[in-house]
C-alpha cells in the first residue's frame, strides 16, 4: 500500500515537471536512484555478512576446500605416509628418479613411485630367487637370480631386454652381481674367488681381479655388490667392505661387518645394524647415526632417497617423508 503511495506521488510531480527547477529535478533523480525499493532487488543470502569477531556460518564457506589434516602419523621425527602391503619383501633399489624396486616372496618385482604409488609389476617367466637388484642405471634395471644363475635386464617401464645365462660364459658360481653405470655388469665369482667384469653387448668377459691374495685365511661371506661414484664396494659380512676403484682395483677396506646390505645418498654410505641407521661420510669419513621409528616385526633393510625413505619389514614396506 506504502509502495502504491509513493508511486502516485512520484507520478503526480513528473506529471508537472515544468513548474520544477533544473535543480530540484536533479535532487529528485538522485533520491530515486537510492531509493532501496527500486535500488535493492533481492534480499541478502542468509549469512551473507558477519558481524565482527564472528564466525561465518557453513554456508558462507560452502564450496571453499577446508585445510587437509595431516594424515600421517609422526615417530621419532620421521613422518609415516604410505603403507605398502607386500608379502616378504626381499631384494630392493632405487632409481635415479627415486622410483623403488622391490622383489616379494614370488619373486614379483613391484615398481613404485617415490611416494610409494604403485606403477608397474615384473613376472619372471620361470621361478627364481632374486638376490639382487640394481635400478640405479635408470635406463636398465638388472635383476640376478642366484639359484638359476642368470640374470635379467628390464627397461625402466619393466619391460624384459635381455637374458643372460651365466654358465654359457664360465664355470663358476656366481654369489654377487651388480650393474654399472656404463652398462657392464660386475660379478663376483665364488669358485675362485675372483671379481669379473662382463659386457653384455658383445656378451665377453673383461677385467678380472683375483681377490685370493686380498682376502686372506678368512672366509668370506659375500653379500652385497655396488658401484657408486667410480668405486665398487663388495659386502662380505664376515670381515667389513672391500672397496675397488671402477677398473676392479683394490683400494681400501672399510671395517663394517655383520652386513647384508649398504646404501648410497650424496656423499654418505649409510647400513642398518642393531636397529640404527648408521652414515658414513666416504671422503672426510665422519659418521653419524639417526634412530628409525618403532615398526611392529621389525626392520630388515633401509633405502634413503631425496625426499622419501622406505622400511622394508617382514610384511610390508612403510613409506617415511623426509
Amino acid at each position: 500500500m506504502q509502495c502504491m503511495t509513493d508511486t502516485i506521488w512520484l507520478c503526480g510531480i513528473l506529471s508537472n515537471r515544468r513548474l520544477l527547477g533544473g535543480k530540484f529535478l536533479a535532487l529528485l533523480a538522485v533520491l530515486l536512484f537510492v531509493n532501496p525499493l527500486q535500488a535493492q532487488t533481492t534480499a541478502p543470502r542468509a549469512g551473507s555478512v558477519v558481524p565482527p569477531a564472528r564466525t561465518a556460518p557453513d554456508s558462507v564457506n560452502k564450496g571453499k576446500i577446508a585445510p587437509q589434516s595431516a594424515v600421517a602419523s609422526t615417530n621419532n621425527g620421521w613422518t609415516l605416509v604410505r603403507t605398502i602391503r607386500l608379502r616378504q619383501p626381499g631384494a630392493a633399489s632405487l632409481d635415479r628418479r627415486g622410483n623403488l624396486y622391490v622383489a616379494d616372496a614370488q619373486d614379483n618385482i613391484h615398481q613404485y613411485g617415490p611416494d610409494g604409488q604403485p606403477l608397474n609389476v615384473y613376472s619372471p617367466p620361470l621361478p627364481g630367487h632374486t638376490a639382487q637388484l640394481e635400478a640405479w642405471n635408470v635406463s636398465k634395471i638388472m635383476a640376478f637370480y642366484d639359484d638359476r644363475q642368470e640374470i635379467r635386464l628390464l627397461d625402466r617401464f619393466l619391460a624384459p631386454i635381455t637374458q643372460i645365462r651365466l654358465s654359457d660364459y664360465f664355470d663358476g658360481l656366481v654369489r654377487v652381481a651388480t650393474l654399472a653405470p656404463d652398462d657392464k655388469l660386475w660379478l663376483l665369482d665364488e669358485s675362485d674367488l675372483t671379481l669379473r667384469q662382463f659386457d653384455p653387448t658383445p656378451q665377453r668377459l673383461g677385467q678380472t681381479t683375483p681377490l685370493d691374495l686380498i682376502i686372506g685365511r678368512s672366509k668370506p661371506d659375500f653379500r652385497f655388490l655396488r658401484q657408486y661414484q667410480n668405486n665398487l664396494y663388495l659386502v662380505d659380512r664376515n670381515s667389513g667392505i672391500y672397496v675397488f676403484d671402477n677398473l676392479g682395483n683394490y683400494r681400501k677396506k672399510l671395517p663394517f661387518v655383520g652386513l647384508t646390505t649398504v646404501g648410497f645418498r650424496g656423499d654418505e654410505l649409510y647400513y642398518l645394524t642393531d636397529g640404527i641407521l648408521h652414515f658414513f661420510q666416504l671422503y672426510t669419513l665422519a659418521e653419524r647415526a639417526q634412530s628409525l621409528p618403532a615398526v611392529e616385526g621389525g626392520i630388515n633393510q633401509v633405502l634413503m632417497g631425496e625426499q622419501f625413505a622406505y622400511l622394508l619389514t617382514p610384511t610390508a614396506v612403510m613409506v617415511y617423508k623426509l
